[in-house]
């Protein structure tokens, strides 16, 4: 037994407990003395008890040749935004600061039964509802690298947890690029699986007891090497025998490997600018791949970028109202009644996404079909396997700040996810890979992006990348 092992990634440490070289009850206590002596304030409930015997549980199963599943004895922390049966779950929120569930989330409930020991939860902004991970009730979780930067948001705590080495994994969620910008912020892989792989049912928002979700966000994990992230996508997306589901999803394995990948690079648009150290990492990543003779080419885009994301804006606006109570659901109604018609301010856009008709959302969905065609046109008539473009304009920005600054021009704070938030509504898979440092030591990530269900073709993009950069890309860890 040695404490080194909790700097390993999740692979090597199941390989530790399947060959008895350490019992999952230790490997626990371990993790558990990695949260003990953090300040980052990143894993905010615990409950060591149940815990130990979960891992105990493990141990005998191991020890009978009986071992349930892919993730059997593995530690892990889960994002506060999911219902956990047993251990409080609050979503950052005060409203919330009692309540424990009595059931699981599915996707819980999914990595329970691959038998993953759940020995805590996650920071995250309240409700899921910022870019910062801070609330009145925990306070903020601090950026691993540098406290004085954020962790990004919505899945903050996950991915500075993961980036501290406090938690070989986590489950995290992502609907408006909330998984995939920590990640980068943090410098660790992160995964939005392909949207409807993972059950959303009991991730909150929407409210405590909803059996339904927001038509684009997406549970998916983060982890310090990608082959982690293939492990926990087999668990996620393996049904609890609570679900009773009559079938199984089966992904497809990539049909090339290494340089074998036929590669677009999008490494910029006037629409969302990044700064020269991120536009020197692409131009560093595509050196990379064309020097091991991989088929790799720039571009300029297969979608507008501005369409995008007003048709995503709209989409996300249209969804978060579900949850509204009637007062304020009238209020809102009452003030877009009072609008002038061609009032194009940022809360006149706000106010007329939130009270579309259903006519108008049916026909905005229309266009996001007819987005995700021309995805498909593009990875299927281009003969693409993999598009790669920036995972945000620039590294970690200070902590708690409301605006960002690309190359020392002002741009929207919401800029930070552009990038990201081409493909939340259209629902393609995407993985963040960390692949520089600044020159302030933060990480850089780049976005990978595939066709639907090419999750598993992704992840071995990511790990032949990874390869290829050496340790910068192997989990920007500390």
């Amino acid at each position: 037994m040695t404490t080194d092992l909790t700097q390993q990634p999740a692979h090597v440490q199941l390989q530790a407990l399947d060959r008895r070289e350490i019992s999952s009850r230790e490997l626990l206590d371990l993790h558990l003395a990695q949260v003990d002596a953090s300040q980052i304030n990143a894993v905010v409930t615990r409950d060591d008890n149940a815990a130990r015997a979960a891992a105990h549980a493990a141990d005998e199963r191991r020890a009978r040749n009986a071992s349930s599943g892919t993730l059997d004895g593995l530690p892990l922390t889960i994002k506060d935004s999911f219902e956990t049966a047993g251990l409080r779950t609050t979503s950052g929120s005060e409203d919330l600061a009692d309540y424990v569930p009595a059931r699981d989330a599915d996707a819980v409930a999914r990595l329970r039964h691959q038998g993953a020991v759940i020995m805590g939860k996650t920071n995250t902004p309240a409700y899921c509802q910022d870019l910062h991970t801070d609330n009145s009730l925990f306070g903020r979780t601090l950026n691993p690298h540098d406290p004085q930067r954020t962790v990004g948001g919505s899945s903050g705590g996950p991915a500075a947890a993961v980036a501290a080495h406090l938690t070989p994994a986590d489950l995290g969620s992502d609907l408006a690029g909330s998984l995939r910008l920590p990640a980068h912020y943090c410098g660790v892989y992160g995964l939005r699986p392909t949207h409807g792989l993972v059950p959303a049912r009991g991730h909150i928002p929407r409210p405590p007891g909803w059996t339904t979700s927001s038509d684009m966000v997406t549970p998916g994990p983060l982890a310090r090497h990608p082959r982690d992230l293939d492990l926990l996508l087999d668990a996620l997306t393996t049904p609890s025998p609570a679900e009773n589901s009559p079938w199984l999803v089966k992904l497809p394995e990539a049909r090339r490997g290494g340089g074998q990948f036929r590669v677009a690079v999008w490494a910029a648009d006037t629409s969302c600018p990044v700064d020269r150290e991120t536009g020197d990492a692409l131009a560093t990543v595509e050196q990379a791949l064309a020097s091991a003779g991989t088929n790799v080419r720039s571009i300029t885009g297969p979608v507008s970028f501005t369409d995008s994301l007003r048709l995503f804006e709209q989409l996300l606006h249209a969804t978060a109202t579900a949850a509204t109570d009637d007062e304020a659901g009238a209020a809102e109604l009452a003030a877009a009644r009072d609008m002038q018609e061609d009032d194009a301010s940022p809360r006149g856009t706000f106010l007329r996404y939130r009270t579309q008709t259903h006519r108008t959302w049916l026909r905005a969905n229309e266009e996001r079909h007819r987005l995700r065609e021309m995805w498909h046109r593009f990875f299927a008539d281009a003969e693409h396997d993999v598009l790669i473009t920036p995972a945000a304009p620039t590294a970690a920005i200070p902590a708690g700040t409301r605006s960002l600054t690309v190359d020392g021009v002002e741009r929207s704070f919401f800029d930070q996810t552009g990038w990201a938030n081409l493909t939340s509504h259209v629902g393609l898979p995407s993985v963040v890979v960390p692949v520089a440092r600044n020159a302030e030591g933060l990480p850089i990530g780049v976005q990978l992006v595939g066709p639907m269900y090419s999750d598993r073709a992704l992840l071995a993009a990511a790990e032949y990348l990874a390869s290829l950069l050496g340790e910068a890309a192997e989990g920007i860890g500390l």
